[in-house]
């Protein structure tokens, strides 16, 4: 698997960028806006973009389609069907969140929802597996795993209180 740059551009959004096997650099601008950009880069000058393609929602969905991820999808459903109901989500700890700086043993969330944090993204960087001294900030992704109505109460702690 081809290893995937990331770059924050502030203001603007985040850039993902690989070479091709046949060393062709390419790339994706994901917009704050939620735009995308599809990017080539000339190949005997890989910081030079040779071509950029602007992707509504509807490209993305039919590029991604071409691609294999709607059969994606369906192989993760299926899983998801297979293990009994279980749901791993992306949760943003929303600013003023009860839960802001305090750790994840103060959340309690196991307890109150039956859903466990399986990692917390703080600033683009992953923490695997944390532990429950782990502080939460404003602004932080967490990753959890759970049933779809222990997901929900969950969101509803973390992003809101």
């Amino acid at each position: 698997m081809a290893s995937i740059d990331q770059t924050e551009l502030p203001g603007v959004g985040v850039r993902y960028e690989f070479d091709t096997d046949r060393g062709v650099r390419v790339g994706v601008l994901q917009h704050l806006s939620g735009d995308r950009e599809l990017l080539l880069y000339d190949k005997n000058d890989p910081d030079t973009c040779d071509r950029t393609v602007r992707l509504k929602d509807a490209d993305a969905e039919a590029l991604a389609d071409l691609l294999g991820l709607s059969q994606l999808a369906q192989s993760l459903g299926a899983v998801r069907e297979a293990v009994g109901g279980l749901v791993i989500e992306w949760i943003t700890i929303g600013q003023g969140s009860p839960f802001e700086g305090k750790t994840i043993g103060d959340t309690r969330l196991r307890t109150q929802t039956g859903v466990s944090i399986i990692a917390v993204i703080h600033n683009s960087e992953p923490t695997p597996a944390p532990g429950p001294e782990q502080q939460l900030d404003a602004g932080d992704t967490v990753i959890v795993i759970g049933t779809l109505d222990g997901i929900h109460r969950a969101e509803t702690l973390l992003e809101r209180g």
